[in-house]
């Protein structure tokens, strides 16, 4: 289908991402995106993610697909705009982390046949389209959330797209999709960034709680960096789940902190045990929303040369690192060196090397 045309309108870390995989996996589709950077633009369609951009939304509406890809709220202005301007077979879809908002809308308006909402449950703590890869939906849960009125053809069509972009489509309401993504996203998030502020606010002038803070707070707030516009319109678009969700967190706490007071051990260790279980029954094999980070620490000796030796190991059997850097703080990991990489596969290849050449090796 060299004519079948696909839209975006707004195109950060996940518009960005759903169209260099579509880019990849349907190299003849025809991409066009609306954005308000036009540097973004600029750049997508010099490497080839785009076939245009353009100002004009007249253009995306005679698309086949659009993708809504800005924060929720400018999502519901579009569709506005998008109204009078649709063709009988389009689909309009969005890619937001929180429903009820956009579908109250779409209802408003008389789109619903229109209208297969979307979520891939990806996410990282970088954003805008540097940040967006041709593989972060891979693998990933793809929440598909069709109105009421839709035709069922649309959505089985949209569901197989999804599919052969290599996401995995799990079919939900916009109201059980909301109460899922508070719990296991939204929370989380507002968590992650009421730690930071907690420590800030307990930091020492000269900064020394920031100097030492790594190791298990790194990794429990990494998902306090993301962008706090995103997160003003998602808290503000689902506040009953989230707002119950956190009460419900602020009793959990109340109770671990009335076990500490009261020397309750045996409650305190199954405050852990309880968590430890759960979450050690989470699986590894996809995506989530929060993103996983493929890391090895390697133990190497404080000599000279030996960081070099590593990355030379690693340069020779052509595995591409994203990072690196030497762990100071090991109260909740083990090993001096951290490699990170930009998927698993890279990771366990990278493992296999470096234990054939006698580096000891701890898996994250």
């Amino acid at each position: 289908m060299t004519n079948f045309r696909i839209g975006f309108i707004g195109l950060g870390l996940i518009g960005g991402s759903v169209a260099k995989s579509i880019r990849r996996i349907f190299p003849n589709y025809y991409i066009v995106a609306m954005d308000s950077n036009r540097y973004t633009l600029e750049e997508a369609k010099k490497e080839g993610t785009l076939n245009e951009f353009t100002d004009d939304i007249s253009e995306i509406a005679k698309c086949n697909y659009i993708f809504l890809c800005a924060p929720v709220h400018y999502n519901i202005e579009y569709l506005k705009q998008l109204k009078p301007l649709l063709k009988e077979n389009t689909v309009l879809s969005d890619v937001g982390s929180v429903k009820l908002d956009i579908y109250t809308a779409v209802k408003e308006l008389e789109l619903s046949k229109y209208f297969i909402g979307g979520h891939p449950m990806v996410g990282s703590e970088r954003s805008g389209f540097n940040a967006a890869s041709d593989r972060l939906i891979e693998n990933a849960y793809y929440f598909i959330t069709p109105s009421d009125t839709v035709d069922n053809a649309k959505v089985e069509e949209f569901i197989t797209f999804i599919g052969d972009l290599g996401a995995i489509p799990i079919m939900y309401s916009p109201k059980e999709h909301d109460r899922i993504t508070s719990y296991i996203s939204h929370i989380p998030h507002v968590i992650a960034a009421s730690l930071v502020n907690l420590v800030k606010a307990a930091d020492t002038p000269d900064g020394i709680f920031k100097a030492l803070a790594a190791g298990g707070f790194k990794d429990i707030t990494r998902i306090a960096s993301s962008n706090p516009i995103v997160w003003e319109h998602i808290l503000l678009s689902n506040p009953e789940n989230i707002v119950n969700g956190l009460k419900e967190y602020i009793e959990l706490i109340e109770k671990i902190i009335y076990d500490i007071e009261h020397n309750d051990g045996s409650d305190i260790n199954n405050f852990f045990d309880s968590s430890r279980s759960y979450r050690d029954s989470i699986p590894n094999n996809t995506s989530g929303v929060i993103r996983m980070h493929h890391e090895l620490f390697v133990d190497i000796p404080d000599e000279p040369g030996s960081l070099a030796k590593v990355t030379a190991i690693l340069a020779d059997a052509n595995i591409n690192l994203k990072n690196f850097g030497v762990s100071h703080n090991r109260e909740d990991e083990e090993g001096v060196l951290r490699l990170s990489f930009y998927d698993d596969i890279s990771r366990q290849k990278a493992h296999n090397i470096l234990y054939d050449n006698g580096y000891r090796l701890y898996n994250r």
